[in-house]
This record gives C-alpha cells, structure tokens and sequence, in this order.
C-alpha cells in the first residue's frame, strides 16, 4: 500500500485541493472565523487559508492507476 500527503502532488493537484478546502471551511466555518477576525483584528483571508491548509491533512486521498 502506498501513502502519500498533500505535499507529495503536483502543485496543479495541491492548488485544486486547495482552493476545494478554501470552499470547504468557508462553508463550514466561515461565519465564525468571521466573527473572530473583526473581534481580534486579524486578516479573514489569511485565517481561512490557514483553517483550509490544516484541513488538507483530514482528507483521505484514493487514486485511481
């Protein structure tokens, strides 16, 4: 069996993913990283990038060869 990460795709795969993940958070939690942002002064784009990178690694990956 072989295992990989999200670092170990092409950067077309990894920005795909990412911008998937992006869309994922946003839906998900969106609102609430809303909140905090305004609440602690911090940037909404900056915090969804980083929720939607920390979500990459809960993905389970299948690829079909």
């Amino acid at each position: 069996m072989i295992y990989l990460n999200f670092s170990d795709l092409n950067g077309e795969a990894q920005e795909r993913l990412l911008e998937s993940s992006k869309n994922d958070v946003e839906q998900k939690f969106g609102d609430d990283i809303r909140k905090y942002s305004k609440k602690h002064c911090t940037n909404f784009d900056v915090m969804i990038e980083e929720e939607a990178l920390r979500n990459l690694y809960s993905y389970t990956y299948v690829f079909n060869i």
